[in-house]
């Protein structure tokens, strides 16, 4: 296996602090890929300085990229940049687990008494909170990335196709990184200090073929030990979704409804809104929505342990491929910043995520502040409205409340966190 590029002033001291700032990231990572990266960019950039601004935005670049949510492999790479492999998989189990413990929780509740109204009051001060971070992390990635007249045009028109004409995410990075790659070869200076090592394709051969094992083992142990063909669908399933999630979540949300509910049967509409508005709310990237969708395929089929054993089926076959695209492909990483016509190619495609950040940011505040919000198509375009009788005044008043918080007063994420939600349960008690 490759070994990691290092910068030693920038390494965390041990072990323990690496997993201690980890931790914190996975148990605070709230709202969605736009808030986790927001979040990510403020304590491994801002606050600790374990990784430079360029690589953090190189890393982005290349995570958008691939299949799979874009903040866990962001989470993964920082991990096996600082600590190798180990470093990469402690990083990456901790920004999953947290919000799966939580899901799976909140899976057999729901199953058992469909109500989780108090919860989604303590969550919804958290989205509060959460639309402040972002706002402010959007601010900072903008100013570092859009530093070019062609940066700022890549980033509108970025955020013009996603929001507006809903183009495919991935043809939005495609478009791009052909424009760096043609119009925007450059030499990264950002990266001057860091040494370019070689890398051994033999060893990446290796990676992937162990990557791809790991990735089939639950499909080797079924045929060997059950007959029950529902763990083999949940696999077999996720296992297609998780090579074409480009974007994240919502950009595979609609294939993998209709699927679930229509080809399947696993759940009804309403329990697959469920299960998204739950992955929103909860800690982790919001593609978690998969072990809700298994569980509840499980746990429909043969009670409690199935549907244990189906979510546990989910988040195997979705998570096992983001570690191996990191694995994979992080040592090149370096190697493509410092290549003239690649790195602008990367540039290109960190302006267009700028854009795409401000799509999400904007998707996000819309349905924190409304109940209600409808999409209207006129032609190619796309509006959302919002229906304004549906504002929520207690989220903007907590939402006001974060950002003086956050902004002014440089408040820490955990403790504004805490605050909003505890605003949002003594909220609940006025009408």
């Amino acid at each position: 296996m490759e070994k990691p590029l290092r910068n030693s002033k920038l390494m965390p001291e041990n072990f323990r602090e690496f997993f201690h700032i980890f931790l914190k990231i996975g148990l605070l990572s709230f709202g969605g890929p736009a808030a986790q990266i927001s979040m990510m960019h403020r304590i491994l950039v801002d606050e600790t300085k374990w990784l430079k601004e360029q690589q953090f935005l190189n890393a982005l670049s290349f995570c958008m990229f691939l299949p799979g949510p874009e903040a866990m492999q962001l989470a993964t790479y920082a991990g096996w940049r600082l600590k190798g492999v180990i470093g990469g998989l402690i990083a990456g189990l901790l920004f999953v687990l947290p919000g799966a413990f939580v899901m799976l929780a909140l899976a057999i509740i729901y199953s058992y008494y469909g109500n989780l109204s108090l919860m989604n009051t303590l969550f919804l001060g958290i989205k509060a909170a959460v639309l402040i971070i972002v706002i402010e992390a959007l601010m900072r990635v903008s100013n570092k990335a859009l530093t070019s007249k062609a940066s700022w045009v890549l980033a509108a028109a970025a955020f013009i196709g996603i929001f507006f004409l809903k183009l495919p995410y991935p043809l939005i990075v495609l478009l791009a990184a052909a424009y760096g790659f043609f119009f925007l070869a450059k030499q990264s200076d950002d990266l001057s200090e860091i040494n370019q090592k070689p890398v051994a394709h033999y060893q990446t051969l290796v990676t992937i073929a162990a990557g791809l094992f790991i990735w089939a083992l639950p499909f080797i142990i079924l045929s060997m030990t059950t007959s029950n063909s529902i763990l083999s669908d949940i696999g077999t399933f996720f296992s297609k979704l998780a090579i074409v999630t480009f974007g994240g979540a919502y950009a595979v949300l609609a294939y993998m409804g209709q699927d679930v509910v229509s080809q399947y049967g696993w759940l009804s509409p309403g329990q697959m809104m469920d299960g998204l508005g739950l992955a929103e709310t909860t800690p982790g990237p919001l593609i978690l929505v998969t072990e809700f969708v298994g569980f509840l395929a499980g746990f429909k089929e043969g009670g409690l342990w199935l549907g244990v054993s189906g979510a546990l089926m989910a988040l195997w076959v979705t998570f096992v491929p983001c570690f191996l695209w990191i694995f994979a492909g992080a040592p090149y990483i370096e190697w493509i910043s410092a290549q003239p016509r690649l790195s602008g190619a990367l540039s290109a495609i960190t302006a267009a995520v700028v854009g795409v950040i401000l799509n999400l940011s904007i998707w996000f505040g819309l349905h924190v502040f409304f109940a209600k919000v409808t999409a209207t198509t006129y032609g190619p375009v796309t509006l959302w409205q919002p229906d304004l009788p549906s504002l929520n005044w207690q989220v903007v008043a907590l939402s006001c409340l974060c950002g003086l918080l956050l902004l002014k007063f440089h408040w820490g994420i955990t403790r504004v966190l805490i605050i909003s939600a505890a605003a949002a349960f003594g909220l609940s008690f006025i009408s």
